[in-house]
């Protein structure tokens, strides 16, 4: 095969990799997003019925924690500026779950083949660690505030009240639920 060949092959293949987990564009309207990514709601509704999380709470909290990109992983961390140390977390994927805690859920569910960059598996997470947190939390799934703070901070962490001293916290899980009821009323149109 010629260079000019294998070249042009690598770009094809390169240009095919990450289609689905490209973000879609317009992230502040939801039929957009489901419009442009059928396979995404599909997921949600899936997961709202398996565990009873709304839609539009799961879609307020993945926009928050990936914007929709499949590949999202947290900022490298630099020493002296400029030598890379690493990452800031192992949270990975759309619903930017830390590697532990995706393999408590994956042994717990027994989806052992669950990948946090595939919208199924991490939307089905979303509505599993919702629910832990509605069971030692006491927070409703349709309480789009606070199980995201919980979501940040982990079920212990929220039960201690870490947001409380984090104020930018706060005003995120406030964005959090606004987005949340902008994509209700949104999907009430729409689906």
């Amino acid at each position: 095969m010629s260079r000019s060949l294998r070249i042009l092959v690598l770009v094809l293949l390169a240009g095919c990799g990450g289609g689905g987990s490209t973000p879609p564009r317009n992230l502040d309207d939801a039929c957009s997003i489901v419009s442009q990514r059928p396979n995404y709601l599909r997921a949600f509704e899936k997961t709202e019925r398996r565990w009873g999380v709304p839609v539009h709470v799961q879609m307020a909290t993945i926009y928050q924690e990936s914007k929709f990109d499949g590949d999202a992983r947290t900022p490298l961390r630099f020493a002296l500026g400029v030598i890379p140390m690493g990452r800031q977390s192992s949270a990975y994927g759309y619903s930017q779950a830390l590697d532990a805690t995706w393999d408590e859920y994956r042994v717990e569910t027994g989806n052992r083949s669950a990948r946090r960059d595939r919208i199924n598996d991490a939307t089905d997470f979303m509505g599993w660690y919702m629910n832990i947190t509605r069971e030692r939390n006491g927070i409703a799934l349709t309480d789009a505030r606070n199980q995201y703070l919980a979501y940040h901070e982990g079920h212990t962490g929220y039960a201690r009240g870490s947001y409380r001293a984090k104020s930018w916290l706060v005003r995120v899980a406030g964005e959090v639920d606004a987005r949340a009821d902008l994509y209700a009323a949104q999907l009430s149109r729409c689906r």
